[in-house]
């Protein structure tokens, strides 16, 4: 642990290579899981199974490692980021090459499932809490940045998950990808540890480690009675009920319409680069001067992403597939960061480690029924129409969901900094279209 107490985060320093280790465990992290979709479609063949069932593992690993993120975040207080990091990249990596062993899709669900996304938890929830504590100004363009690593990293992993399997089937795949997930341990070894005024002394962080703390304040239970954060993460339980379904099924849906293996797979890389570039355009716009506060940038990516999501039906042809595949990819990444730095205006950045991994809990509802009723969907009529029809619906539902929250209309910007912020007694400024009268 470092010597000095800092004021205010610093910015930069040290904090850029916090962002480095972002980038490179969203990358390990969710791109892999997001070219899954290649071992899907194998998965159906090897197991001659459904696609509602062989969806549950990805669906399951999506729920574990959301579900788990109090589990991350408690521990990171008790341990520090760094170490919880590196066991779960060690976690990761070992769930992967178990389930190249896989003689039944039970196997599948308990190492790629369970084991698998309980280490991706411990992974994201420590991370892109450290990398909001290094910064406050550029929070949101570092935020971009470091889940920028999970577009870049599909843009690759699709088509060469793809030429694994040719090369040596999906056993063998599953084993290099394991060998290449553990490179997490790696980058977990950067997140330095920063103490800022206001964090508890190392008096606080022993109590905190005792038997006799209270899993309430382990596992911030309090924020279930601070109603805005409620409604927020009612919000993205909406969001992850439909945002990763193309990522399970858009590879499949390509093969359908006629693409080849190749073609299917280099959709999904063509949305990844748009997505790297949504992340980090999301993220240069809500850090610049414009009018308007966090929370409205993010509804409006995540009506965008809804609406590109129920237009996927529209792809049949390799062509249009791609059109729509960039318009998704960039939509979805840009909400990405918005999430996490949106947060800080509902319960300032003092409480993000807890509320992210709270947040990641209970939104894994969402996640981990949305991709199986989009299988069972494409089982009941033959198509993916529905399931993309079904999950764009959601993804918009959410954005009323989030026009709901308190001073939702006003454009200040509430300081975000050690408790959640008082919405009654803040002071604000009226949007473009609202007087003063009206507020």
């Amino acid at each position: 642990m470092p010597h000095c107490v800092r004021s205010v985060a610093p910015d930069g320093g040290w904090g850029w290579m916090v962002v480095l280790a972002g980038f490179v465990q969203t990358a390990l992290v969710f791109g892999v899981i997001r070219s899954f979709g290649v071992f899907f479609v194998e998965f159906v063949e090897y197991f001659r199974a459904p696609s509602s069932t062989v969806s549950w593992i990805v669906s399951l690993a999506v729920a574990v490692l959301q579900f788990a993120s109090p589990v991350g975040s408690t521990l990171s207080t008790c341990y520090g980021a760094r170490p919880v990091v590196m066991v779960g990249g060690f976690l990761s990596g070992l769930g992967l090459l178990l389930a190249s062993f896989s003689v039944h899709l039970t196997h599948l669900y308990l190492s790629i499932g369970l084991l698998a996304g309980f280490g991706w938890a411990l992974v994201f929830t420590p991370s892109a809490a450290t990398v909001s504590r290094y910064f406050e100004k550029r929070r949101t363009l570092a935020m971009g940045l470091a889940v920028s690593g999970a577009g870049i990293s599909s843009l690759a992993f699709s088509p060469l998950f793809q030429y694994l399997v040719d090369l040596y089937g999906w056993r063998g795949a599953l084993r290099l990808v394991a060998a290449l997930s553990l490179n997490l341990v790696a980058s977990g070894a950067l997140l330095r540890p920063l103490v800022l005024e206001g964090d508890p002394g190392p008096e606080g962080q022993a109590a905190a480690a005792k038997w006799s703390a209270t899993l309430a304040t382990l596992f911030s239970l309090e924020l279930l009675s601070h109603r805005p954060f409620v409604r927020y993460v009612l919000a993205f339980v909406l969001v992850d009920a439909g945002y990763f379904v193309p990522y399970a099924h858009l590879v499949a849906h390509a093969r359908e319409v006629g693409c080849d293996e190749y073609q299917a797979a280099l959709t999904m890389s063509v949305a990844a680069v748009a997505d790297m570039c949504g992340r980090i355009f999301a993220g240069w716009l809500a850090d610049s001067r414009l009018r308007g506060r966090l929370l409205h940038h993010l509804t409006l990516w995540a009506v965008l992403t809804g609406a590109s999501i129920a237009l996927l039906p529209l792809g049949q042809s390799y062509a249009s597939l791609m059109a729509l595949g960039l318009c998704y990819g960039f939509f979805a990444g840009a909400l990405v960061p918005l999430q996490f730095t949106s947060l800080v205006e509902i319960v300032g950045s003092g409480r993000m480690l807890g509320a992210i991994g709270l947040m990641h809990m209970l939104e894994s509802v969402g996640a981990l029924l949305g991709t199986p009723l989009s299988g069972w969907l494409r089982d009941l009529t033959g198509t993916y129409a529905a399931s993309f029809i079904t999950a764009g619906a959601f993804l918009l539902t959410s954005s009323l969901v989030l026009a709901t929250l308190p001073d939702y209309f006003s454009c200040s910007r509430p300081r975000s900094r050690g408790r959640p912020p008082s919405f009654g007694m803040m002071r604000r400024q009226p949007c473009l279209g609202q007087s003063a009268a009206e507020m």
